[in-house]
């Protein structure tokens, strides 16, 4: 089914379906209308990520929603409220999410040993990506820490699911009042693993730095090393609403490719600029040189690697009840080329 086919409902009937995404190039002709999925009046509502996970993670608001890969991940291994199509709209190397304090000491990844580290929450997928880079590739294992949880920038931060955590792994909440970024400006804890940046290292403060700085040279070393670009988020719908019309799944897949497909097309264009960077053109070559031509793509073959190396990491750091395997994220309906 091609988003521009209608499933056999009737050629003007369609399913109200309430999505929230944050505003990405690649998902706008789905906001703004230029793609609609078969047989869907889609409403696209946008919000910050944080947001949209609570409230899907929580109270199961949406009918569809981007949603943290890691969340999805533990809710599978418990009731399954939700299934997810194979659709990534935000994926990011995260060497650069690492920051440390100067009075900590650290200089390189194995002085992290014995240190307290801040984490938003101790779920989050760019979380459960640095822990699982630093152990695998610099010799941090997950329980050599102290994680210290709370708000990065706001008070009171809890995580959007209950956590289940081997004895091993040592997680201690920061006080009512503080917040990470700056127990980490004031040496407070000696280290942040965060997906966003701390506000302490964004306004210059000379006690916070990255602990790989530049990050992009780590970040393209571990690219040609393991072919990893690590995926964040996916895209899920509650299951109720997919059981009622299954092909919404395949439906909604379709149409994220289509989305995507027409981002892609002439962002590289120097005739006139379509984006606020001069060089956008040098950097897309940049990146295609080191990642390939289909650096981000969706469905689950091209995905395998990634969702293995994230899948062992989620049941290694205690966050997973079991060791699943990638085919399980999906509904089967988004699984199988369509014939033409």
């Amino acid at each position: 089914m091609s988003p521009t086919t209608e499933p056999i409902r009737g050629a003007d009937v369609r399913i109200p379906i309430t999505l929230a995404c944050e505003r990405y190039d690649r998902t706008e002709a789905l906001r703004d209308g230029r793609v609609r999925p078969a047989g869907v009046d889609l409403t696209y509502l946008p919000q910050q990520v944080e947001e949209t996970f609570f409230r899907m993670a929580r109270f199961r608001e949406f009918d569809a929603a981007e949603m943290s890969l890691s969340s999805y991940v533990i809710t599978l291994t418990r009731d399954a409220p939700f299934i997810a199509i194979p659709v990534f709209p935000s994926r990011l190397f995260r060497h650069s999410g690492i920051y440390v304090s100067a009075a900590s000491g650290i200089r390189e990844p194995a002085d992290l040993i014995g240190k307290h580290v801040g984490v938003a929450e101790y779920q989050l997928t760019a979380n459960v990506w640095i822990r699982g880079i630093l152990a695998d590739e610099y010799g941090v294992p997950v329980e050599s820490v102290t994680y210290r949880t709370g708000g990065l920038h706001q008070p009171g931060r809890p995580e959007k699911l209950k956590v289940h955590l081997p004895p091993a792994v040592r997680v201690e909440p920061i006080g009512p009042r503080q917040t990470l970024s700056e127990m980490l400006a004031t040496g407070e804890i000696d280290a942040v693993y965060t997906p966003r940046t701390p506000e302490s290292f964004t306004r210059g403060d000379s006690g916070v730095r990255r602990l790989f700085d530049p990050s992009r040279p780590a970040e393209e070393d571990y690219f040609r090393r393991t072919g990893i670009f690590p995926i964040m988020h996916v895209v899920v719908l509650r299951r109720d609403v997919y059981e009622r019309n299954r092909w919404l799944a395949r439906s909604l897949h379709d149409a994220f490719e289509q989305a995507k497909t027409l981002c892609a097309e002439g962002i590289d264009e120097t005739a006139a600029a379509r984006y606020l960077l001069p060089w956008l053109h040098d950097e897309v070559a940049r990146t295609r040189a080191v990642l390939g031509a289909d650096y981000w793509p969706y469905g689950l073959e091209k995905n395998l690697a990634v969702l293995r190396t994230f899948l062992r990491y989620s049941y290694d750091q205690g966050l997973a009840a079991r060791r699943l395997e990638p085919a399980e994220l999906f509904a089967p309906e988004t699984l199988e080329s369509t014939l033409v």
